[in-house]
């Protein structure tokens, strides 16, 4: 087992990974911005680092700091987290080249899930649907970006080999408005990516997102934990997530799981990993993976039992997996609402002292979160400040254990995007299961309207 870990992160994610190596006598090292010092993983640590100002390119994204807090702490792995440098082959690639252990996958495994042209071509050949497209980067010959086009059929999506996060994509409705979209979406990937590689798919017009949780060794073992529905999303950021996903049959989860599974074995994976899809029509489209931790793990541990995190140290360690495919069995559903500093009219950050706090309790209920009484929630990172889970031996039973906790959570002296969360529990068509990655955005346009 690793010795020392250092945790290259903030907020919660990171006193998620604190608790973890606690459990398993692995030693913590918080690295922090000046900005930092009251976070609570940091006071609880075993050691902690200031490794720069509040700005996170002088201090998380920093990587010689990193680096550096690592040495200095005689740390053996480093943790990264979600987010910040989580995906970054470079940064994976300096750990390793450093003497330190990377808690993640191979800095070339990354690099191929990142470029997702190259993430397309390998899901193929290892067997795992894909949406409709181009095949590979669109080149400069017009007539036969048309010819992809006409081929696929019209709507398409352009999208940034190297994008995330919404970015870079431009959905083109005909031919009259295709060369030129092309050449935009081209510009702005590389300006924004500093890779302008661009490839074309067919546009599915109402699809969910849903995702499926892996966890691989370096001795050949990999499993799925089942699928997770992602579909409730404002600007391809995503607000509540459940597992497992409604409709989707016990049949086609293990078709699905089993070749995300077996796609790890083929390509050399190791740690946790998540595959995204875009479902329409009970068919399963591969978008891209994501070679990290993420935000939503929590209700897969859930309904499987199993600590996503705790494999992850596991397998950094070079230990095999604790379970086979056979040891996970999907029991009840989860929801998880995820609680941002904001302005539930209008989204705005609403960074600033926290005057109140009370988390809510109660069977099924957990609260992943760094807040406390009297924190000051900063104004130089992402406004989510925790995430409120709820588990049930059924979807209605997980859903009215969380319209009861949101009614019982209070956070006071700050906005914050509790009410919004609450409407969202209550509307009919989430309560049916019944929404696509576009349903909230239509819901807050009619709302504004």
């Amino acid at each position: 087992m690793l010795d020392k870990v250092l945790i290259a992160n903030r907020g919660e994610i990171a006193l998620r990974i604190l608790r973890a190596c606690r459990e398993l006598g692995i030693r913590s090292v918080a690295l922090h911005s000046e900005a930092d010092r009251d976070l609570k993983h940091v006071r609880l640590a075993d050691e902690s680092v200031c490794i720069g100002p509040a700005s996170s390119l002088e201090s998380y994204l920093n990587i010689p700091a990193v680096i550096s807090a690592a040495e200095v702490t005689d740390s053996v792995g480093i943790h990264p987290g979600y987010g910040f440098l989580s995906e970054n082959a470079d940064f994976a690639e300096r750990v390793e080249e450093s003497g330190f252990v990377f808690i993640g996958p191979k800095a070339d495994t990354i690099r191929t899930m990142g470029d997702k042209v190259q993430a397309i071509k390998a899901m193929k050949a290892a067997g795992v649907p894909t949406v409709p497209g181009s095949d590979g980067a669109l080149d400069d010959d017009d007539e036969k970006n048309l010819a992809h086009a006409h081929r696929i059929g019209y709507p398409v999506i352009l999208k940034a080999s190297g994008g995330g996060g919404g970015r870079g994509m431009r959905v083109v409705h005909s031919d009259a408005t295709l060369l030129n979209s092309i050449s935009l979406t081209k510009a702005e990937a590389l300006a924004s990516f500093n890779n302008g590689m661009v490839y074309m798919e067919k546009f599915l017009g109402n699809p969910r997102h849903v995702e499926i949780q892996v966890l691989a060794d370096e001795h050949g073992n990999a499993v799925h934990l089942g699928e997770r529905d992602c579909s409730m999303q404002r600007r391809h950021q995503k607000v509540i997530e459940e597992a497992p996903a409604p409709g989707i049959s016990n049949e086609l989860r293990a078709e699905i799981g089993n070749r995300c599974a077996q796609a790890c074995i083929d390509i050399g994976y190791r740690g946790v990993g998540t595959f995204e899809f875009l479902y329409e029509n009970g068919e399963f489209y591969f978008i891209e993976m994501n070679t990290r931790i993420q935000v939503e793990h929590p209700v897969t541990e859930m309904i499987t039992g199993v600590d996503i995190v705790r494999e992850q140290l596991r397998i950094a360690s070079g230990l095999p997996l604790s379970y086979t495919q056979d040891d996970i069995v999907i029991n009840g559903h989860s929801m998880e609402c995820r609680i941002n500093a904001e302005d539930p009219n209008n989204f705005m950050p609403s960074p600033g002292t926290i005057t109140a706090y009370h988390a809510p309790g109660g069977p099924g209920v957990r609260v992943d979160t760094h807040i406390y009484n009297g924190y000051r929630v900063p104004p130089h990172y992402d406004s989510m400040i925790g995430k409120l889970i709820t588990h049930g031996e059924t979807r209605e039973v997980a859903m009215a254990r969380m319209r009861t906790a949101l009614r019982e959570m209070v956070i006071e002296g700050i906005k914050s995007n509790i009410p919004l969360q609450q409407e969202l529990i209550n509307d009919a068509g989430f309560q049916a299961g019944e929404v696509n990655i576009h349903y909230l955005e239509k819901k807050l346009e009619e709302k504004a309207n």
